[in-house]
């Protein structure tokens, strides 16, 4: 793109003044219709250094009411932020519904940066590459407005401004080391950067080429573009988004009718177990803290399936320290403003530690779509959206291990009225658990499609039967220990 860019030609002054003007005002009224649309935009900036990206971002910003926007400037991770997926500290910054998120720099930056100065392999690269092309995909699909900016300026050009920084004692500190070894190694930075731009260049959110060279050109091509970029996104607002084929490894898994309910374990076998498998449990946390492995258990199945005291003997055996219990309600207003995944993002473990979800993300393809809080389109979408999501997981290295807790109908009612009855119980059980109950058969075929749709190679299901609480609690431990140890000898080797 950068190599065979060719340069737009600059208006005259007066030409450039008068559409500067009509183009601050547009972008003012829009950002009001971004409002009243519920329409999120991320705009991000990238380019090179002393391009004056954040001199353009300033003056755009000047047009939108500040109440409806934020700036946020990626710089180097931090080391906290070097212990999550290498997408999270992007991630948690998209924007609520409505409003703006201005990225000055960011997972380009991060990505060329690493290829031009600690030699990233070229398989590292790509898989990089394949994230960044998911996440931005997930957000065009979500109803995202995504503006990629890249701030062009050639060699002879950078240098002059980077000389003229340098004479002014108030300024030179703005020239970095990094402004100055692009200047050193102009080509092979710009082979880089062209690289990564074809790579990452989408329908959806295609990258434009800002001519730099002028500050108020570079300016009103910015607004126009965005513009632009807007009323487009607010036409196809109520568009429906095309389903992906499905190219994630599946295996396959029994329908839930189809398995038995009838494991047992008497109260003796289940102590004795229940005591050596959380001592085991107990030695490897302290392996995966060491080794920085980070561990996800996600738990779903029917209310009063006994997730509860399945997650309690697992966290027995664990250093409280070391992981965190999320109990996952309806979204909040802030979380409901953006995409679904947002919030679980929010909620991932650094490494060496464990999050467990007391229900999870697969909300979107049970509760929302029977319930409607979300159309077919987006339900059907969230199958590959979420397997995406756990592959980014599997990746970055963790350890995903997902509990469907299964009973049967009969176990359900005997355990809602012994709730119900049971004074110090009664809290346990809800108006929404009884109405849940009355759709058992339309959530069981949701079940089973998610299941079927959802149990991939890097992320299998593992249906936990809790007729007897006590079998699906050692089979838990069983499970948990079993996929841990496979990922620490995999490190080890």
């Amino acid at each position: 793109m950068l190599e065979n860019w060719n340069k737009p030609q600059i208006p005259e002054d007066d030409e450039l003044e008068e559409r500067l003007h009509t183009a601050r005002a547009k972008l003012s009224s829009l950002a009001m219709q971004i409002k009243e649309h519920g329409l999120p935009v991320l705009v991000l900036f990238e380019g090179w250094g002393t391009a004056g990206k954040g001199s353009v971002l300033g003056k755009v910003i000047k047009n939108i009411d500040p109440r409806f926007f934020k700036v946020a400037t990626m710089d180097e991770p931090t080391e906290e932020e070097k212990r999550k997926p290498f997408l999270y500290r992007h991630f948690v910054k998209i924007p609520e519904k409505g409003k703006f998120e201005f990225l000055d720099s960011g997972w380009m930056d991060e990505i060329v940066n690493d290829c031009l100065h600690k030699d990233m392999d070229e398989k590292e690269y790509k898989k990089k590459i394949e994230s960044v092309k998911r996440f931005e995909r997930q957000l065009t699909d979500n109803g995202y407005l995504v503006m990629k900016f890249f701030f062009q300026i050639s060699q002879k050009e950078q240098k002059k401004r980077i000389d003229i920084l340098k004479e002014d004692k108030n300024t030179k500190w703005r020239v970095s080391d990094n402004d100055n070894w692009q200047n050193k190694h102009y080509d092979k930075c710009l082979h880089v950067f062209d690289r990564y731009l074809n790579d990452t260049n989408a329908p959806a959110d295609p990258w434009y080429i800002i001519d730099a060279k002028s500050r108020k050109w570079a300016e009103l091509q910015v607004l126009e573009t965005l513009v632009s970029g807007i009323e487009t996104a607010l036409k196809n607002s109520n568009l429906a988004v095309p389903l992906l084929q499905n190219v994630f490894p599946l295996k396959k898994i029994p329908k839930l009718g189809e398995i038995s309910l009838d494991k047992e374990l008497t109260e003796e076998e289940y102590k004795k177990e229940l005591k050596k498998l959380q001592s085991k449990l107990s030695e490897l946390h302290n392996k995966i803290y060491r080794l920085k492995i980070p561990v996800i258990i996600a738990y779903e199945g029917w209310d009063a399936a006994g997730k509860g005291g399945n997650i309690k003997r697992i966290t027995e055996a664990l250093d409280p320290r070391g992981f965190e219990v999320h109990p996952i309600a309806s979204p909040e207003p802030h979380e409901k403003a953006r995409h679904y995944l947002w919030r679980f993002w929010n909620r991932l473990p650094k490494t060496g530690h464990i999050a467990i979800f007391d229900r999870t993300w697969y909300g979107r393809v049970m509760v929302e779509r029977l319930e409607g809080f979300c159309n077919e389109n987006e339900w059907q979408r969230a199958y590959n959206e979420i397997n995406e999501f756990e592959k980014e997981l599997s990746d970055w290295g963790a350890v995903v291990i997902k509990f469907w807790v299964q009973i049967d109908k009969d176990t359900q009612l005997a355990r809602f009225n012994d709730r119900q009855n049971t004074p110090e119980k009664q809290w346990k059980i809800t108006d929404e658990d009884w109405r849940n109950r009355e759709k058992w058969d339309l959530y069981e075929i949701a079940v089973n499609e998610m299941l079927k749709k959802t149990n991939t190679t890097y992320a299998p299901w593992h249906v936990l039967e809790s007729n007897d609480k006590k079998y699906a609690r050692i089979k838990a431990l069983k499970i948990v220990i079993e996929e841990i140890e496979k990922r620490i000898n995999s490190v080890n080797n």
